[in-house]
């Protein structure tokens, strides 16, 4: 808990920085050179199970890619609790890596930074055309109207994952479609020292993710249409205390789960002591955790009432990971040919069948590999009822001040302390004075 609440700190003072440059306008200097071209550094973002699994799914491409090329990739996986503090460090201090990946809701804060090179037409066409990409993934790669930050790698979207086993043990004939159904089958299944639902409460991220969906369910969201900060709206209040009502109130969360922070809600799931997790692509994990894939099932995330789609509707966040080059890079040319290596059909086919997620390459989603009843349900969410986070400057200090609210709240339920409407307001007007004045 220390340790993530001091990156998270970090963070935040790391973010100010980078807004302060942001409005100075930014670096707006040309694109890398060529001094060092037969090697990159690349940060990759840990999409498997744990570090070790990144690396094995990611090392035989890079070995490829130096075969063909001859530039050798030195590869850093990066915790998902380290990777953002890392990277505003390297944005500031001009220390980073040559090519590496961000979470999308990222692009428009590090965009910001004038730290990455633009996706213009030129760099697209390095890589094989804009064209070639699915809209969806192309709107949360930077701010509308401006030329991309990054290039779409992996492309997710939330889902309900349920155990099989443990909802026919409770007589459970099928998965909750709404929030009101979730609590009442998440009680059913609250016993014997097992839980109804499984979630990440010291995740920062995950946390964003969960309440900016609640709040588009309650027809709010967290900033204003002029990209101005609103996380005291009722909507917005409603939303962050429903979502830690799971835990407070309905108790169909662990206690435990507060500290969760890296993946270890799956980890229940696996082991039959939590009956549903809400999870971007985690088929992946499932089996590598030694789960058989008629072992869970996957049904759309939760909605207020009715069926997912637009609006109020919307069940998930517009996930995914992108790829971006440091605009110092001293292989500017050899950035390009990886960038391109890794969103060619071939490699995303490749790449997105090992993570289980869906290619934001529109000629690999064709593969077959990616119609398999879970990755449909995915790609339908993605397709009619995601919603991109706001492309904001100000994104990646939403995600630490009122992730780490939520995160403050969730320790309160575990501690046994009221979570009331008023104590939400108040933690998330602190949140909202953290934000920088504009």
């Amino acid at each position: 808990m220390r340790r993530i609440r001091a990156a998270a700190v970090g963070a935040v003072t790391l973010s100010f920085a980078l807004t302060a440059a942001a409005c100075g306008g930014g670096s707006s200097g040309t694109e890398g050179s060529n001094e060092q071209p037969k090697t990159l550094t690349y940060w990759a973002s840990n999409q498997g199970a744990n570090l070790e699994v990144d690396k094995k799914v990611l090392q035989p491409e890079l070995d490829k890619f130096e075969k063909e090329t001859g530039i050798e990739v030195k590869l850093e996986v990066v915790p998902w609790g380290d990777l953002l503090n890392r990277i505003l460090t390297a944005t500031t201090s001009g220390q980073g890596p040559d090519v590496l990946n961000i979470g999308n809701t990222w692009s428009a804060s590090l965009q910001s930074s004038g730290a990455l090179l633009p996706w213009d037409a030129k760099n697209f066409e390095a890589i094989g055309g804009k064209d070639r990409f699915v809209e969806s993934a192309l709107g949360s790669t930077g701010v509308q109207g401006q030329d991309p930050a990054a290039v779409p790698l992996y492309s997710m979207a939330y889902a309900l994952y349920y155990n099989k086993k443990m909802f026919a043990d409770a007589g459970i004939e099928k998965p909750p479609a709404t929030w009101e159904e979730l609590a009442e089958t998440g009680k059913k299944l609250s016993k014997d020292g097992k839980w109804g639902l499984g979630a990440e409460g010291s995740n920062l991220s995950n946390n964003i993710h969960q309440v900016f969906v609640l709040a588009k369910q309650h027809g709010a969201d967290f900033f204003t249409p002029e990209g101005k900060a609103d996380f005291t709206s009722d909507g917005a209040v409603a939303a962050v205390k429903q979502y830690v009502d799971l835990m407070a109130k309905d108790k169909i969360v662990a206690p435990g789960n507060a500290e969760y922070a890296q993946n270890q809600s799956l980890s229940d799931f696996a082991k039959d002591k939590t009956a549903m997790v809400l999870w971007q692509t985690a088929s992946a994990t499932f089996k590598s955790q030694g789960m058989n894939e008629d072992e869970w099932g996957v049904a759309p995330a939760p909605v207020q009432s009715g069926e997912p789609g637009p609006g109020k509707a919307t069940n998930s966040m517009v996930a995914g990971i992108n790829m971006a080059v440091f605009k110092n890079t001293k292989n500017i040319d050899g950035a390009k040919k990886f960038v391109k290596f890794m969103t060619s059909d071939e490699e995303q086919v490749i790449l997105n069948k090992a993570y289980g997620s869906i290619p934001p390459v529109k000629a690999a989603q064709q593969d077959p590999a990616f119609n398999t009843p879970s990755l449909t349900v995915l790609r339908e969410t993605l397709a009619t009822s995601a919603t991109a986070l706001p492309q904001v400057p100000e994104e990646s200090q939403f995600e630490t001040v009122v992730g780490t609210a939520v995160k403050e709240l969730f320790a309160d339920a575990a501690a046994g302390r009221a979570v009331t409407t008023e104590s939400v307001r108040a933690k998330l007007e602190k949140a909202q004075q953290q934000m920088p004045k504009k």
